[in-house]
């Protein structure tokens, strides 16, 4: 009897999960960060059809002082397709059909996971759907990347009481950064990585500072070329840090959590010196307390890639909640 009783509690509970949950289980996706897997088959791969989805994923990243690509690419046949390979947390399946048909999903087969679609009549209608959904599907890739650090930088957390007392501002940071420098509402954060580092500066400016007769890139520039001077210095006497003025940088005007907020991505270097790196930063507008916040990281690494540095310190900015 009691033998009974056990096995209709486990179909009660069985039929409430399922009604619960109609969804099939989906397994964790994976992936190295920045890597795309590309469903295509090779005819299409080495056709035209290939190189559009070269130019766009492949294009180089904006700001940095040498080239590298924005994602890296794996190419599989679609008869392949299945599997382990379906829990790559980034794909894109591009193949010639009977419509054309452009779509984005999330989690289609793990969680998280983002999938593109495209499918065209033909080659050049491949091309077509490719080039003109291009920007939705970067930053459809960019987003999950972005998030994905986001979570692995939440495993293991910087203590950052001070900086929420001093500036208001609060922000994800992993352990592996330090204080390197506490100043009158500055902050510079720093980690060492094999032969160099990354740094995460974090300051405010007044409004007016960076709203002025002059233009607003100019203002920013000034900016940080000044703080540069203040604070960031090198190991020889008259040496500090300042935008690199041979490469103009990219320079943006965009919504930040509701907050105009001014992009700029570029290169710095060591004035007197010979050190010099990416750099990007984003001044954050608070009216309400008439400032602009600034979060600002740059990276030191001479002869190494640095797409996914420059990333990293991107996904800390992007946690910022100013208070």
């Amino acid at each position: 009897m009691k033998k009974f009783i056990v096995i209709i509690v486990g179909l009660v509970i069985t039929v409430g999960c399922k009604e619960k949950n109609d969804e099939p289980y989906k397994g964790e996706s994976s992936g190295v960060i920045n890597n795309v897997s590309v469903i295509i088959d090779n005819e299409l791969w080495n056709s035209p059809v290939g190189d559009s989805i070269r130019y766009v994923l492949a294009a180089e990243v904006e700001g940095l002082t040498h080239a590298e690509p924005l994602f890296n690419l794996n190419q599989y046949p679609t008869n392949i397709f299945k599997g382990f390979m379906r829990n790559s947390r980034n794909i894109v399946i591009v193949a010639e059909g009977k419509e054309d048909v452009f779509a984005i999903e999330e989690d289609r087969f793990a969680r998280p996971q983002n999938v593109v679609f495209v499918t065209g009549s033909s080659k050049e209608a491949v091309i077509q759907l490719f080039k003109k959904n291009a920007e939705a599907i970067v930053k459809s890739i960019q987003r999950m990347e972005v998030k994905e650090r986001q979570q692995r930088i939440k495993k293991a957390l910087l203590n950052t009481t001070k900086i929420e007392k001093e500036l208001g501002v609060t922000l994800s940071i992993p352990t592996a950064y330090a204080y390197a420098m506490e100043r009158e509402k500055f902050f510079w954060l720093k980690k060492e990585i094999p032969s160099g580092n990354s740094s995460v500066l974090i300051y405010e400016v007044p409004i007016h500072k960076l709203e002025n007769d002059t233009t607003a890139m100019a203002n920013v520039i000034a900016v940080r070329d000044s703080i540069g001077k203040q604070h960031i210095h090198g190991t020889l006497d008259n040496t500090y840090m300042g935008t690199e003025v041979a490469y103009a940088p990219y320079f943006y005007q965009i919504d930040f959590k509701e907050k105009p907020t001014y992009l700029t991505k570029g290169s710095w270097e060591l004035r007197n010196d010979f050190m010099a790196g990416p750099f990007i930063n984003y001044a954050i507008k608070d009216e309400k307390n008439n400032r602009y916040v600034v979060v600002e990281g740059f990276v030191y690494a001479p002869s190494k890639p640095k797409r996914d540095l420059v990333q990293e310190l991107e996904s800390i900015i992007l946690s910022v909640e100013i208070q």
